[in-house]
C-alpha cells in the first residue's frame, strides 16, 4: 500500500489537499524516517489538546521573559507576540523566586529563559547568571535553555559556565531578511558566527529556522540549512512563519507543498542529527498538513502536534512517544511515554 494510500485512510486528513508529488517524493525517501522514533512535545508554557494527545496542567517545563512584553527589534513577524505567553522575570530575585516556587509546588523539570532582543539583536543575561548557578547547585536535575540570540565567543562561555543546558538561536540566511523583517543592520555572517561560538562550548546547541520568514517567500532557508549543517549542532528546529503576529496584509502564508519540501532538505543535509518541527506554525488544515509531511520527511519530533500526527506515525511504522518539555531539550527518562493512536491521552508527568 503507498503513503498516499495509507493518509486517505486518516480522518484528520480526509479534507486535506496533500501534494501527490511530495508524497511520492518523501515515500522514495522514506529510508531516512523507516522505524525512526518521533517525539511529540506538550510543553506546558501553553494549553494543549488534541483529538490523540492531551497536555499537562502540571507547570513542569515553563518559559520565562526577562523583558516581559518588551523587544527593542519589533520583527515585521513577531511583533512581541512570541513573549505574551512567557512568564515575566524582569530581575534575577524574581527568576529565582519563581523558578523555587515552581520546583516546590509543580516539581519543576526545567525551563526556558527568553526575552525581547535589543537593537542589536542582543539579550544580556550576564545578571542572571548567578542565579541560574544558585538554581543548578541546588537542583541538579533542572534542565535550562536559552535564546541566545546574537553573541560572541567569551558570551558563550560566560552563558555556558553558568550551567546552561541548551542555546537556541535563529539562523537567517538571506541579507534582504536580516534588513526588511528584522530591521538589522547585521550580516549573515554574525549569525554563523554566533553558531559557532556556541558549538565551541560544552552546550547542546539547537538553531532555529523559520520557513517563509521573508514575508511568506522561501528565501534563505536553503542558506540558513547550509550554515546549520557546517557546524556541530545538537539538534535543528525547524518552525514556519505564523502571519497572524504581523500587520495585516504584510505575509502571505506559505504553501504547505513549500514547507513540506523543506522538510525533505532538511533531513537529507543533517542525516544523524535531529530535526524537530517547534511550536510555531499557521493553525487549521495547514498545520494538518504540515505536521503530516514532517511525520513523512523523518522529523525527529513535533511541537504540539496537530489531530491525524500520531495516526500518521503509525500509518508509516514510526515509534512514538510524548513529552512535556520544549522540543529543543529532553528531560530525562520520566519525561515522555510510548503511545498508540487513541483519544485524549492523559497528563503522565
Amino acid at each position: 500500500m503507498s503513503w498516499m494510500e495509507r493518509l486517505s485512510t486518516i480522518e484528520a486528513l480526509e479534507d486535506a489537499e496533500l501534494d501527490a508529488t511530495l508524497v511520492d517524493a518523501l515515500e522514495a525517501a522514506s529510508d531516512r524516517a523507516a522505524g525512526r522514533p518521533i517525539r511529540f512535545s506538550t510543553p506546558t508554557f501553553r494549553e494543549y489538546q488534541s483529538a490523540e494527545l492531551s497536555g499537562c496542567g502540571k507547570n513542569s517545563f515553563p518559559a520565562f521573559s526577562v523583558t516581559a512584553g518588551a523587544c527593542g527589534l519589533m520583527c515585521d513577524h513577531c511583533q512581541a507576540r512570541i513573549l505574551e505567553p512567557m512568564i515575566p522575570a524582569c530581575t534575577p530575585d524574581e527568576l529565582d523566586r519563581k523558578v523555587r516556587n515552581l520546583v516546590k509546588l509543580q516539581n519543576l523539570q526545567g525551563f526556558l529563559l527568553s526575552g525581547g532582543s535589543n537593537r542589536r539583536n542582543e539579550i544580556r543575561y550576564e545578571r542572571y547568571y548567578p542565579v541560574i548557578e544558585g538554581l543548578k547547585r541546588d537542583f541538579p536535575h533542572l534542565r535550562i535553555a536559552i535564546h541566545s540570540a546574537l553573541l560572541d565567543e567569551p558570551r558563550a562561555r560566560l552563558m555556558a559556565s553558568a550551567g546552561v543546558d541548551t542555546a537556541m538561536m535563529d539562523v537567517i540566511g538571506a541579507e534582504e531578511t536580516i534588513r526588511d523583517v528584522y530591521h538589522l543592520d547585521r550580516p549573515v555572517a554574525d549569525f554563523e558566527r554566533t553558531l559557532a561560538a556556541l558549538c565551541a562550548t560544552e552546550m547542546e546547541v539547537v538553531p532555529h529556522i523559520v520557513i517563509g520568514l521573508h514575508y511568506g517567500r522561501v528565501l534563505g532557508e536553503t542558506s540558513a540549512l547550509d550554515i546549520v549543517a557546517r557546524h556541530g549542532v545538537h539538534a535543528l528546529v525547524l518552525v514556519v512563519i505564523m502571519p497572524f503576529y504581523a500587520a495585516p496584509g504584510t505575509f502571505a502564508t506559505p504553501h504547505t507543498s513549500e514547507v513540506g519540501r523543506v522538510f525533505m532538505e532538511a533531513r537529507r543535509r543533517l542525516p544523524e542529527r535531529e530535526v524537530l518541527l517547534g511550536c510555531a506554525r499557521p493553525p487549521g488544515m495547514h498545520k494538518r498538513i504540515t505536521d503530516a509531511y514532517a511525520v513523512m520527511a523523518g522529523l525527529d519530533g513535533i511541537a504540539f502536534p496537530a489531530d491525524g500526527a500520531v495516526a500518521v506515525a503509525e500509518a508509516l511504522g514510526r515509534p512514538a512517544h510524548q513529552a512535556h518539555a520544549c522540543c529543543s531539550i529532553k528531560v530525562g527518562a520520566a519525561g515522555g511515554r510510548t503511545l498508540s493512536v487513541g483519544p485524549h491521552r492523559p497528563c503522565a508527568a
